[in-house]
């Protein structure tokens, strides 16, 4: 099994997202890129940490590669909005990526110029970012979509667009 931490604002739209790939395991949304240690969601939403909302991937590479989910991650949130995500405003939703190593950062600096290539007029913000220290958020905010969040208006309105675009661009990557 591998990892990957991808932040694209909410942390509840992003694992919705990601718990749909075939060769994911488990998703967990959490905090990541700031100085002040074991954050509380309170303290990230003000801005003032530097953290992320971010989500932990665990996947088997052998089934889904960390450059496929690099792509369903720029091909699912907008990666051209600086600091924020709709109406989520502020760098705790900004687009970036977090690799765990070497060879995970010069892959997301591919998928960056991927995205770039395949969207003339259009330049991702999407940072490339660590290392840094992962801290897993409150347990409410694990697997919110498939429990609170389908009752969450904010949720309702922005996670079904998202879904639709995995399965516009990604049906081949979908769990059965």
């Amino acid at each position: 099994m591998a990892q990957a931490i991808f932040a694209g604002g909410c942390f509840w739209c992003t694992e919705a997202v990601f718990r749909s790939i075939t060769g994911v395991s488990a998703v967990e949304s959490g905090y990541i890129g700031g100085t002040v240690p074991t954050p509380t969601y309170k303290q990230v939403c003000s801005g003032d940490t530097g953290h992320a909302e971010a989500i932990r991937i665990e996947f088997d590479p052998a089934v889904v590669s960390y450059a496929d989910l690099l792509d369903i991650h720029m091909g699912t949130h907008d990666p051209t909005q600086l600091n924020r995500q709709g109406n989520d405003i502020g760098t705790q939703y900004r687009t970036a990526l977090f690799p765990l190593d070497d060879t995970q950062r010069a892959e997301a600096e591919a998928g960056i110029a991927r995205w770039n290539e395949a969207h003339p007029g259009q330049q991702a913000v999407t940072t490339i970012e660590g290392p840094a220290d992962w801290y897993p958020a409150e347990d409410y905010h694990q697997e919110y979509w498939q429990g609170e969040g389908q009752r969450n208006p904010y949720c309702l309105a922005v996670i079904p667009p998202k879904l639709a675009k995995l399965q516009k661009g990604f049906a081949d990557k979908l769990k059965g």
